[in-house]
């Protein structure tokens, strides 16, 4: 910050007049962007990413488009911040001086506030009650004192003092730069260790995979095991299940299994109504009308249990709908779901049963080529004499504890031969085809829309039966 300020080698300044106020020092984004990138010979990406982070720390601030921590690589003016109000200096944020800054710029404004100030503002008056009067007092000798400063001086630190709070206390939906979330050392770690034991099996990189590897064996049984549509599935498979909701509905086979489950239950609607959103965010927004109609509006066929507010904020977005307009009822029915249904679905009888069912295929271990070539030479030698059995027998024994660790390594005509039974697997044009099969089929065997029954069973009733003759 130093060597940026300068002023023979630093970014070039000067004097620049700002609506009635000359505004002294004042230096360009695109110089400061230049600067950087041949200081440290980077990138103008490089560079204009550093400046972004200097003005988002606070360094340096902008002039005119104060919210907008970023810089510009163009004629946007910006100003190096004063060391006083450095990060660096650490000093504490304390809410009083907040207030005191927003009372004093209460004054000068004359209760002329932007929305977020006048909501910090509100929300400080009600909590400070108690010492209002000392706040006040403090914002109007600070103002009564920057009002005997010159004009320039003045404007140039009220600047800095504006751009200093907006790092600090950012406007709502901005990011708090500063914040640093205080997370133990110790709890990081463990969390990380403790997944890292979970999924190690798991991993391919980590331990085989099961019952080998297609890219090295070009066998394809472990791609045949765990397709999407298999009936049965492994047990890993099953298993991971068990890790988090998350992983559950990232399966298509165990979202079948907890569809099942839910089925049972008579809350199908809820998982239904997730994958629509999941299909609305991939798909077209064509046919966001067709599940509002399905899932929220009244009287719908297979309407979802969610509170009042969220319904009202998905309402008030579809009247201007875009593809995460169902965010919000998509969130509520996936909470509701992992604290509630997934727990009982764990310990239902469905899931047992797929986990009982589920296959555990061995681990494919190839016979090493060498190991046998070498054992049926040497049972092919004559031994005339008990030295040369002796050392036949160490010669075998060396072999096979050489030449069998576990590992399985594929002998060569093995590969061969699984390289010319190799087939080219199923397109992912059938495979979509085949889940919108899927997805139709589901479709036309959903559950019967009791509204339509109920009415039927109504509109039954007060049929008029013939007249008696």
């Amino acid at each position: 910050m130093l060597e940026m300020q300068d002023p023979k080698t630093g970014v070039k300044s000067q004097p620049q007049k700002l609506v009635i106020t000359t505004i002294p020092h004042a230096i360009t984004g695109e110089d400061v962007v230049t600067w950087l990138a041949n200081r440290y010979t980077i990138e103008a990406e490089e560079a204009w990413a550093l400046g972004t982070m200097l003005v988002a720390f606070g360094y340096i601030y902008p002039l005119q488009d104060h919210k907008r921590l970023v810089i510009k690589p163009d004629t946007a003016l910006y100003r190096f911040q004063t060391p006083y109000f450095w990060p660096a200096q650490q000093w504490p944020v304390e809410d009083t001086d907040y207030a005191i800054y927003l009372a004093k710029r209460n004054i000068r404004k004359k209760g002329v506030l932007e929305m977020h100030e006048q909501e910090q503002y509100n929300g400080l008056h009600k909590w400070m009650n108690h010492k209002w009067d000392f706040i006040v007092m403090q914002a109007k000798e600070q103002y009564r004192a920057g009002k005997e400063r010159k004009k320039p001086d003045r404007a140039v630190f009220d600047c800095q003092e504006r751009a200093y709070w907006v790092v600090h206390r950012p406007p709502v939906r901005h990011t708090h730069t500063l914040q640093v979330v205080c997370v133990c050392v110790f709890s990081l770690f463990s969390s990380l260790v403790k997944y890292s034991v979970t999924c190690n099996k798991h991993d391919p990189f980590l331990a085989p995979c099961l019952p080998s590897n297609p890219w090295v064996t070009d066998d394809v049984t472990y791609w045949l095991l765990n397709m999407a549509n298999v009936d049965i599935p492994t047990k890993m498979r099953v298993e991971r299940w068990t890790f988090s909701f998350g992983e559950l509905l990232s399966d298509p086979r165990g979202r079948d299994d907890f569809r099942l489950f839910l089925k049972k239950e008579f809350s199908g609607e809820n998982l239904a109504f997730w994958e629509a959103c999941e299909d609305l965010k991939w798909g077209t927004a064509a046919t966001m009308n067709e599940k509002a109609q399905t899932f929220l509006a009244r009287g719908a066929p297979r309407w979802i249990n969610i509170d009042g507010k969220t319904m009202e904020v998905t309402v008030k977005g579809l009247k201007h709908p875009h593809r995460y307009v169902l965010d919000a009822a998509q969130t509520h029915i996936f909470m509701l779901m992992k604290k509630d249904s997934y727990g009982r679905y764990l310990k239902s009888p469905v899931f047992k049963d797929t986990q009982k069912r589920a296959i555990g295929p061995d681990q494919h271990r190839f016979r090493s080529v060498l190991c046998v070539s070498t054992v049926d030479i040497l049972s092919g030698l004559s031994c005339p004499s008990p030295s040369m059995q002796r050392w036949k027998d160490f010669v075998i024994v060396r072999t096979v504890i050489t030449l069998s660790p576990p590992p399985p390594f594929s002998s060569v005509s093995q590969l061969e031969a699984n390289a010319r039974k190799r087939r080219p697997s199923i397109s992912p044009i059938i495979v979509r085809q085949q889940e919108k099969e899927e997805r139709a089929r589901m479709a036309t065997s959903g559950p019967v829309d009791i509204t339509q029954v109920m009415s039927k069973l109504s509109n039954k009733g007060k049929e008029v039966p013939p007249p008696k003759k």
